[in-house]
């Protein structure tokens, strides 16, 4: 059975008032951004079985965003393991997510998301904000491990 894993890192945060890094929101600009994300993927990925997110406002901000193209949304999992997650905390959550699944969404951060995109394709893709990686693979989800599957794309949309 073909899986995918389609990556998406969090559009752009606000750095405007002091609050702490798991709590800050998306900027103007992150919305918009985050829109234009859930566009694409509601054109090129209208399966999705599963939903994980960081707990992050900005995640789950982007996360949010995105849904708003989809109906019925798909089912959510927000995934504390995700916020500051390296690599390996990503491959873990990855070969725990059930096998027949067969389209799953991360929603996190950098540098994990690269990090895992890479690991798992052996192709480095940097992912600035509400970037897009989308991975193939006939392998099982709880098989995740270097080059699990190819990178078949990869997208940053913007305004």
């Amino acid at each position: 059975m073909r899986r995918r894993l389609i990556v998406l890192r969090h559009a752009k945060s606000d750095w405007s008032d002091e609050v702490a890094d798991h709590d800050r929101p998306l900027a103007r600009r992150g919305r918009r951004e985050a829109v234009l994300a859930g566009q694409w993927l509601h054109a090129h990925a209208d399966d999705l079985d599963l939903v994980v997110c960081s707990p992050a406002t900005r995640a789950r901000q982007t996360w949010k965003q995105v849904a708003r193209q989809y109906s019925p949304a798909p089912e959510l999992r927000v995934e504390e393991r995700l916020y500051a997650a390296t690599e390996q905390d990503l491959v873990v959550v990855l070969k725990e997510l059930p096998a027949p699944l067969r389209t799953v969404l991360l929603v996190g951060h950098n540098p994990g998301l690269e990090d895992v995109v890479a690991h798992l394709t052996g192709v480095w893709c940097p992912l600035k904000t509400s970037s897009i990686a989308v991975l193939s693979s006939r392998s099982a989800w709880a098989d995740a491990r270097f080059r699990w599957g190819r990178l078949d794309t990869s997208i940053t949309p913007r305004a």
